[in-house]
């Protein structure tokens, strides 16, 4: 296995892998913040109807949320992203939008 990894040829292929992982048509994030003032329940209501997100994966969001302070909810363009972190905010949740790192 140890020789696999020293392979010159294996190390280029692992290399192209990981260019084609971050060389991406959605560099922006969708950023939703933690607060003490909206319920788990409001945020997961917004991200199934703001994000288009299934319940399961909104419930997933909101407690990584709750965890981290923030998460990246969704990714795309900034042009598809905009309304979407207006309509969050909107509803009295903190969100914006990044730019994911190129690096």
């Amino acid at each position: 296995m140890a020789m696999e990894l020293n392979n010159p040829g294996t190390r280029e292929e692992s290399q192209a892998d990981i260019d084609l992982l971050t060389d991406t048509d959605e560099p922006y994030s969708l950023i939703v913040w933690n607060d003490e003032v909206n319920s788990f329940d409001w945020v997961i209501q917004t991200l199934i109807e703001v994000c288009k997100h299934t319940t399961e994966q909104a419930e997933q969001c909101a407690m990584i949320i709750h965890t981290q302070g923030k998460y990246g909810v969704k990714r795309g363009s900034y042009e598809d992203l905009k309304p979407m972190c207006d309509a969050i905010t909107e509803r009295g949740i903190g969100a914006t939008i990044e730019v994911l790192s190129t690096s």
